[in-house]
């Protein structure tokens, strides 16, 4: 295997310091009662194998006017992202679940969880003490939202910093491992969602290193990385081997890349590309299946395509059935909903995986999308509820809130005996009441008010007069907290959901190989495959021979 460029690496009584950092004429680090310089290459490279440096020491990256900064590439961060590193040997973790060879992709069935809001103490070992619980449901894979560190103790993950590291208050990276050491044993994969297309505000100090952010791009976020332009190749490999050291290290089956339409990189090999090749590798090194997923809304098939002018990810996220199920259930048309509602939009995701394949799409005012003729089903990840579309409402509702009761089921079922790979999200499986709220803990307070004045304002328009809940508030944290409910229909639910689970246990290999027939009477859809036949009505009244919101399976 390469052996990392950037960061520390762990070598027998020594440990390596590389630091990209070619802004700067010199470096050193600091270490408990030393400081030493690091020598630097023409190229822009700091180094130094410093001997005596072992696991746990804490070091600082000194600048040539004398202010600290943690490592960019630190893997430990036990004092927040504003403290000093901390050398971590990710390799002297002993792993029980040796023989674990990862999942097949038709096998993959998501549990997307946040780690700080599904247990009430928020921690990867907590955590690790309910999969246990996710095995009955029948899940296959348990997705965690970022672990990466982020300001404060509060976070969806996705304004982490430190892309190596997991953070402290989930309980480093020794709790990753055994989280997924966990998992192994009992016979589930593990997925990470990373972010490679933008980082967090709030101890983000690459851009005094070297260029590592360009304005030729622009993001939501601000500049976008320099993924393609002079001195890029070390800011790429700075992404590509955080993402090897997931797969590497901590043994993750799976890298969900977050929003890949905002890489913007106009490389000959767009960096998810190069990202897919990198972790192939790792994969055929180890002999552990390891698969990446693109969130993409793109409708774009090049992001699963092979060869030159595909990105060759092994599954990519539609929303078209998401979009297009809300739609119908919940009548709501604003934003990209303007574009679904009709029964037949839900027909054609079921039948192709893309509703929109090149069509005029009247929220974006242009055709949109490609044909996804000649692709597997089980190339599509799709989903009734995720974090983005419940968290970015203005308070929160989860689909519990916005349909009677009744429809819960049925539409569970469309979408896990549907063609595309399903995924839960925490709490959908009993029907969990209380919101899942877009929650921070920024400590700068100058960040802290745009974030909260900011939110306020993009969805004040939508908010009906109600005061939106503040971001920076620990009570929208502590709002956002699972119950696990398992009482009257909450347990009821569950188990149409745990019934569901196994029967696409039992037919997954025909589901991912092969598109069904859909048959539709109104709102009442009939989904047929050799040996699996079902039927739900998505509407009050009834239809297709079933009554309203009425479904049923057929085996054989």
């Amino acid at each position: 295997m390469r052996p990392p460029l950037h960061g520390t690496e762990t070598l027998p009584g020594s440990t390596r310091f590389q630091v990209w950092a070619p802004r700067l004429d010199r470096l050193s680090i600091r270490l408990e009662r030393r400081e030493v310089p690091l020598a630097r290459s023409p190229d822009g490279w700091f180094g130094a194998e410093v001997p005596g440096v072992a696991p746990g020491a804490r070091y600082v990256l000194v600048l040539p006017d004398g202010r600290t900064r943690p490592d960019p590439a630190s893997l430990r961060q036990p004092d927040g992202v504003h403290g000093p590193s901390q050398v971590f040997d990710p390799g002297a973790f002993r792993w029980t679940a040796g023989g674990w060879r990862g999942l097949p992709l038709e096998a993959l069935t998501f549990y997307e969880l946040h780690l700080g809001t599904f247990t009430s103490e928020g921690t990867l070992d907590a955590a690790a003490a309910r999969l246990p619980e996710l095995v009955d449901l029948g899940v296959s894979c348990v997705e965690l939202m970022p672990v990466q560190p982020f300001p404060g103790d509060r976070n969806w993950g996705y304004d982490g910093v430190e892309l190596h590291a997991v953070h402290e208050g989930y309980g480093g990276p020794e709790a990753l491992q055994r989280f997924v050491d966990r998992a192994h044993g009992l016979g589930l994969a593990v997925c990470l969602d990373v972010v490679y297309n933008h980082l967090g505000p709030e101890g983000n100090y690459l851009a005094e290193l070297g260029p590592y952010f360009t304005s030729r791009h622009r993001s939501p976020w601000g500049d976008g990385l320099n993924y393609d332009g002079e001195d890029a190749r070390p800011v790429r490999d700075f992404m590509l081997e955080a993402a090897v050291r997931w797969a590497r290290d901590y043994r993750v089956d799976a890298l969900r890349l977050d929003a890949v339409q905002a890489i913007q990189d106009d490389s000959p090999r767009h960096l998810v590309g190069e990202l897919c090749d990198r972790v192939a590798e790792v994969s055929r090194e180890t002999g552990r299946q390891i698969h990446v997923i693109a969130e993409s809304d793109l409708n774009d098939r090049k992001v699963v395509e092979p060869g030159p002018g595909g990105w060759g990810a092994c599954a990519a996220w539609a929303d078209d059935l998401h979009h297009a199920l809300h739609a119908l259930l919940t009548g709501e048309r604003g934003h990209y909903y303007a574009d679904y509602g009709r029964p037949e939009d839900v027909q054609r995701a079921l039948l192709q995986g893309f509703v929109y394949q090149g069509q005029r799409s009247e929220f974006r005012k242009r055709p949109f999308g490609t044909s996804t003729e000649g692709l597997l089903p089980l190339r599509f990840v799709a989903c009734l509820q995720n974090h983005d579309q419940v968290g970015n409402r203005p308070f929160g509702e989860r689909l519990t809130a916005l349909v009677p009761w009744e429809a819960l089921a049925p539409a569970a079922a469309i979408l896990i005996l549907g063609p595309a790979l399903p995924l839960l999200f925490m709490g959908e499986e009993y029907g969990e009441s209380r919101p899942f709220l877009y929650f921070t803990s920024h400590g700068d307070p100058a960040l802290a008010r745009a974030v909260s004045e900011g939110r306020k304002k993009e969805l004040i328009a939508v908010a009906a007069g109600r005061p939106i809940p503040d971001p920076q508030d620990p009570q929208t944290f502590e709002q956002s907290r699972l119950t696990h409910r398992r009482s009257g229909r909450h347990g009821a639910l569950r188990e149409v959901y745990r019934q569901l689970l196994a029967v696409r246990r039992r037919h997954a290999a025909a589901i991912g190989a092969h598109w069904p027939e859909v048959a539709r009477d109104g709102r009442a859809f009939t989904v047929r495959r050799p040996g699996l036949t079902l039927r739900a009505n998505l509407g009050p009244e009834p239809a297709g021979g079933m009554p309203g919101w009425g479904w049923g399976v057929e085996e054989g």
